[in-house]
């Protein structure tokens, strides 16, 4: 997948010295820093390249791209490390399966306006970058044209078409920010983004999807927080971690920063095949989120999406899981198991 606009002028640097480190790295210099080969980042965790099967064609079709500080939540000279498995290109993905598709979940026929798409009544999602900040090889928009959706922004009005859907229809009541990441965007972008979806009257909510505060928690800066806080909206921030290793201390206190400034945060959770399939390791996430006032929301299985079909659990053992689940947690900490389905009007609950 070529580079956007905004990935070339954020990730645009010299190969990243594995031996330099910055003592208090931000967030940007956290996403030009980032691993962007299986061999750096096997070399910084002490693996031995030569056994894990990489795959060179899946790293040309979804570069590998992982920052610093999340790789260092994996455990050194783990090959199956339930993180490192969920960003390496590997020879599976090359398997091909006619039930796993560029296009899982039926986005192609979503499209209001360029940036913008809705498949649910009263909202509307703003694919406002391509970008992001850690590439998941089970992403399900990881084969998205983002080009021809066209990368929106301020700067030269690309963000107009998918405003005036919105402000034309008053149906929708919400919007989604995603993308890529929307939290790619800086601060100031962000700010006039909403900005201008406070203006549309009959918008209610704003809803964030984001992995930037578990891959790179710094992210989660005092300017963003006061601004969401001030919103005329009511904001909901949604983040995605599969894993409890991925909940470390400076994770934890970035999302503390915005419970504590009463904005609700939700997770959701893709079920991966070795990296989260058992009660143990969703017991252990799911209590970590609830101990730290998030919700867990959705589990989600896998949306087959090609090269993604080896993380592929089967909906029985999902079921199963939930209900082991439900034996051992409180029930807020326990997330609908949902599926997307193209075309449904709603998520399937599948437990």
């Amino acid at each position: 997948m070529p580079p956007t606009l905004l990935q070339s002028k954020l990730l645009r640097s010299e190969k990243p010295n594995l031996e330099a480190e910055v003592e208090i790295p931000t967030w940007q210099q956290e996403i030009k820093t980032a691993f962007r080969s299986a061999d750096e980042i096997c070399q910084f965790l002490n693996i031995d390249l030569a056994e894990m099967e990489i795959s060179a064609l899946a790293a040309k079709q979804f570069p590998l791209f992982v920052p610093r500080g999340f790789a260092r939540r994996m455990e050194s000279g783990n090959p199956d490390d339930p993180l490192l498995r969920q960003v390496l290109n590997v020879v599976q993905e090359e398997v091909l399966d006619a039930q796993f598709k560029v296009d899982p979940v039926g986005e192609s026929q979503a499209g209001l306006a360029p940036g913008l798409l809705q498949k649910y009544a009263g909202r509307a999602l703003m694919v406002v970058t391509g970008a992001c900040a850690v590439h998941c090889r089970y992403c399900f928009r990881r084969h998205f044209p983002y080009q021809a959706f066209q990368e929106i922004g301020a700067e030269d009005g690309r963000w107009q078409p998918a405003l005036a859907a919105v402000r034309s229809d008053e149906s929708i009541h919400e919007v989604l920010l995603s993308g890529g990441d929307p939290l790619v965007l800086t601060d100031d972008l962000l700010t006039e983004l909403i900005t201008l979806l406070e203006n549309i009257p009959h918008l209610k909510r704003l809803r964030i999807h984001t992995r930037l505060p578990i891959v790179i928690p710094a992210r989660v800066t005092e300017a963003l927080v006061n601004r969401l806080a001030s919103s005329r909206l009511a904001v909901w921030f949604v983040v995605h971690a599969n894993h409890g290793n991925e909940l470390g201390t400076e994770v934890l206190q970035s999302l503390d920063r915005l419970v504590t400034a009463g904005i609700p945060v939700l997770n959701q959770t893709v079920l991966l095949k070795g990296v989260n399939d058992s009660v143990e390791a969703l017991e252990e996430l799911f209590t970590k989120l609830a101990d730290a006032s998030v919700l867990p929301y959705y589990l989600h299985q896998l949306d087959r999406v090609a090269g993604a079909a080896h993380f592929e659990v089967p909906i029985e053992t999902g079921k199963k899981l939930i209900k082991q689940l439900r034996i051992r947690l409180p029930g807020y900490a326990v997330p609908r198991y949902v599926q997307e389905r193209p075309g449904e009007l709603a998520k399937t609950i599948l437990a």
